[in-house]
């Protein structure tokens, strides 16, 4: 499988390592929930083209790898998989919606993400010497008789 995954007119290579937390940090991913927390996680992702390179469902927290299209922001796709995966919790496990979760908020107001990518140092050096890679290819091409 290549890395570079193709739209209509893009090509794109977008990995996030994202990890967020239910409120208060309580150990409750454990058990039935937590395999109703990555069997939701895994349905909402597949129903947005978000491909899982890895996920584990800890007992406080979550970590996902996640392949994510250009057309989504990595704010947008962790919005809707919390808001989601805390709706359908607290439909399947109401005793949730008691105290320590007030109201319907089962995750944490925050998240860490960090994009996951080419090697930066490969990258500046790409980018530095970029004319000079060109020069060199547009002489190689002069000699071959193809200008």
């Amino acid at each position: 499988m290549s890395k570079w995954k193709k739209l209509s007119h893009t090509i794109y290579q977008c990995k996030y390592h994202i990890v967020w937390c239910p409120k208060y940090r309580y150990r409750i991913l454990k058990g039935q929930v937590a395999e109703f927390v990555e069997q939701t996680l895994r349905m909402l992702c597949e129903w947005r083209n978000i491909e899982i390179l890895e996920m584990n469902v800890k007992e406080d927290h979550i970590h996902m790898i996640l392949s994510i299209p250009p057309r989504l922001s990595v704010s947008e796709v962790t919005g809707m998989l919390k808001g989601k995966t805390a709706i359908k919790l607290f439909k399947s496990f109401p005793a949730l919606r008691k105290k320590p979760y007030w109201g319907n908020h089962f995750w944490s107001r925050g998240y860490c993400v960090s994009s996951i990518g080419l090697d930066e140092n490969k990258i500046r050096k790409y980018v530095k010497y970029q004319e000079e890679r060109e020069k060199k290819e547009e002489s190689e091409q002069q000699e071959f008789g193809l200008f």
